[in-house]
């Protein structure tokens, strides 16, 4: 197949700066095979590599081409779950508690599967190829729900390449973490925890991550997701890599308060994350929805974290979907191209441009250990082709007009009807 009148961003092509660069692209079986300047395909046309008996051609029409997207930071194990228990107030604590009641009352392995199917059928119809997910493995729902994500993970690897992190609070790990250990490696999985301030932090933070260590596992922290300037496990997670000399990826997500420090706390912990080559993953869309909600009061500040002086260091950030129509967010479809979007607004990534197409793809496959998702002569022949010819093209509006090719081939796949999970809920609105 040959994608003619292409444009790729400069920093996924082997550039750098805000360009769009014409090319035409040669793809052989599930790989690029090769990147021609000549957005035309003349020179390719010149040496008979255009219009081969079987070979089809694509005219992109000047439209963008990029990998197809990462997104590692989401949770398939809560998604969908808002028509049978919302969120009463928007609020953390809200969603908190309309979780928990909602898992202790349905979530078997059927109803954990149906929905993470949908969540995966979705994602793949709007071009994402890699998905991480935090599972939530408190009490007895880890023994639930780590065997379905197996069984998902193996079901849908000709598609989706799934990873799964364990979920709990910092607070009620258990004093032994290796039967926790245990359950989450037996399924292919890594180990996180979310942090806050809690007394016991420290201990229980060192413990964890002494026995990822051991075992020689990446880990990934839910990390101060909150507007308090003094939650700072961020330095804290930086301080034991330091001291245990963690040998693996640490990837700590939110990192809201950062937002709320003095310039002077925030330099040092960034410094310190920097030190420990520790990823982030910002969250933005999800953070918008709960960070300084107050009925009655129009919010403040806004969720986010400090990406530009994180990228400014050499920190590797990723930018990810988060929650999907649970009590933690009501909204959203994983749909990367609009996490793209709304990113590029919230967080300023343009003017310029630069490097930030990364974050959506690059970026986090590197952080996962995965191949690096660039426009190059090699790499994986899964691409995503949009409409839009510009910047301001692509983020000005909701970008409907994409195809999307894996392995090699256009594919023909739509997010499925919300109607399909009517059979969960006892009753419907």
């Amino acid at each position: 197949m040959i994608l003619l009148n292409a444009r790729v961003p400069a920093c996924l092509a082997g550039g750098d700066g805000d360009a769009l660069t014409p090319v035409s692209l040669r793809l052989r079986g599930d790989r690029i095979e090769a990147v021609s300047q000549d957005p035309t395909g003349a020179s390719m046309a010149a040496t008979g590599e255009v219009g081969r008996a079987g070979e089809e051609c694509i005219d992109c029409a000047g439209g963008i081409v990029v990998p197809a997207f990462s997104d590692m930071h989401t949770h398939l194990d809560k998604g969908h779950i808002w028509p049978r228990t919302p969120n009463p107030d928007g609020t953390f604590d809200g969603a908190l508690h309309a979780t928990m009641a909602d898992q202790r009352a349905h979530w078997s392995a059927a109803d954990v599967r149906a929905r993470m199917e949908f969540s995966l059928t979705t994602a793949y119809a709007h071009g994402t190829a890699e998905i991480r997910t935090h599972i939530d493995t408190l009490e007895d729902q880890g023994e639930i729900s780590w065997p379905v994500f197996a069984e998902v993970r193996e079901a849908w690897a000709d598609r989706i390449a799934l990873q799964g992190v364990s979920l709990t609070g910092i607070d009620v790990l258990p004093d032994d973490v290796g039967p926790l250990f245990d359950l989450v490696t037996q399924h292919g999985g890594i180990v996180g925890a979310v942090l806050y301030p809690v007394p016991s932090l420290v201990p229980q933070l060192r413990a964890l991550m002494e026995e990822a260590e051991r075992r020689g596992l990446d880990i990934d922290f839910h990390s101060d997701e909150s507007l308090d300037p003094s939650s700072n496990c961020l330095a804290a997670v930086a301080a034991e890599a330091e001291r245990i000399g963690f040998s693996g990826q640490i990837t700590c997500g939110h990192c809201c308060s950062l937002m709320t420090m003095s310039d002077s706390d925030a330099d040092r912990t960034l410094d310190a994350v920097a030190a420990q080559n520790i990823a982030v993953v910002s969250l933005p869309l999800c953070n918008m929805y709960l960070q300084d909600r107050q009925a009655g009061r129009t919010p403040r500040i806004r969720g986010g974290t400090l990406v530009h002086e994180m990228a400014a260091r050499g920190i590797a950030v990723a930018i990810a979907s988060d929650n999907t129509r649970d009590p933690f967010f009501a909204y959203g479809d994983l749909d990367m191209a609009e996490v793209w979007r709304e990113a590029t607004r919230i967080l300023h990534l343009d003017h310029p441009v630069g490097d930030w197409p990364r974050a959506f793809s690059a970026t986090p496959s590197a952080i996962m250990g995965q191949p690096v998702r660039t426009v190059e002569e090699g790499m994986p022949a899964d691409l995503v082709i949009f409409g839009a010819r510009e910047w301001t093209e692509l983020f000005a509006s909701h970008e409907s007009a994409r195809n999307v090719i894996r392995r090699g081939v256009p594919i023909e796949a739509a997010p499925p009807l919300y109607s399909e999970l009517d059979t969960l809920w006892t009753s419907h609105p």
